[in-house]
């Protein structure tokens, strides 16, 4: 399945130079390993795509409503980190 979502600039250039290996969403539609993900360079302040796209194999999914690794209080104060590697 080919699957398209909006990627603010800073964001597109890091995934296009390599250095952002991930996304962050909110888990609100479905998507599986393979699936091709078209993302789509949107200017938030002219609220139109720029034209520019990019598209990735979908490799690995975690969703994070039943992960409960930390305490609420901690997430609360701290937040969460993503980490890519490789």
């Amino acid at each position: 399945m080919k699957i398209e979502k909006k990627v603010w600039p800073e964001y597109f250039q890091k995934i296009l130079d390599g250095k952002k290996k991930y996304e962050l969403r909110l888990a609100d539609w479905e998507c599986s390993e393979g699936d091709l993900l078209l993302l789509k360079e949107w200017n938030p302040e002219t609220k139109e795509y720029t034209g520019r796209e990019i598209e990735k194999t979908i490799t690995y999914i975690l969703k994070t409503n039943d992960i409960n690794f930390w305490p609420k209080e901690d997430v609360e104060k701290y937040g969460y980190q993503i980490i890519s590697f490789e």
